[in-house]
């Protein structure tokens, strides 16, 4: 939202049937730059009421909040032992001579079960929560707005992006190390397909809330 005065002045200056230029003109000779000028225009429509009307502003509200912040850390623990538990099957089927000749074999059998556990409570509480925020956003179009969703959306989409970029990044060093096992060819597969699933869902859930931003 733009300066408090500034959003003032202009709200005033519209009723009154000033024009846009000229309300510009004034406020950059008074000394705003014509950013801040530019913004706090845009905050209101275009229409023929001769009187501001102002347009659907991104707001924060504490319970949503709560709401995205426990999805997102769902989802963080949803996929670190998805994750987990993958790469202990994949250690379990492909063994590692290496590994268990200089006794390094972790104990598999407790990674499972912690990552079997956590799947069991985080999955579904996480699948509940997500389906509850889709449905109250078709509801209310006006949670599209939200900024924390914004932000923890765009901060997901940079860790998957970068997960994704590492995980190309370790595949090409190992081949060119001559170290492409079949056990590291599947952690890798297991976190491109996790990172990338995290990626895309969310890039498409932010390109639609980007429409209906538009639209509500």
């Amino acid at each position: 939202m733009a300066n408090q005065t500034l959003d003032t002045f202009i709200r005033e200056a519209l009723n009154r049937g000033e024009q846009r230029d000229r309300i510009a003109s004034a406020l950059v000779a008074a000394g705003w730059t014509q950013k801040e000028v530019d913004a706090a225009l845009d905050d209101y429509a275009v229409t023929d009421l001769g009187m501001a009307v102002p347009k659907p502003r991104p707001y924060v509200s504490a319970r949503e909040a709560f709401l995205y912040v426990v999805l997102f850390i769902l989802l963080g623990i949803v996929a670190w032992n998805l994750g987990s538990l993958l790469f202990a099957l994949i250690d379990t089927a492909v063994h590692d001579e290496l590994e268990e000749g200089y006794g390094w074999a972790i104990d598999r059998g407790t990674q499972i079960r912690y990552a079997i556990a956590a799947l069991v409570v985080g999955g579904p509480l996480f699948a509940w929560l997500a389906l509850h925020i889709r449905k109250q956003r078709r509801t209310n179009p006006a949670m599209q707005r939200s900024r924390v969703r914004k932000w923890l959306t765009y901060a997901t989409l940079i860790i998957a992006s970068c997960t994704l970029i590492g995980d190309v990044i370790s595949l090409v060093y190992s081949f060119l190390a001559g170290e492409l096992s079949a056990r590291l060819i599947l952690k890798l597969l297991v976190v491109g397909i996790l990172s990338g699933g995290v990626f895309f869902y969310f890039i498409r859930d932010a390109e639609e809330g980007d429409a209906n931003d538009q639209q509500a």
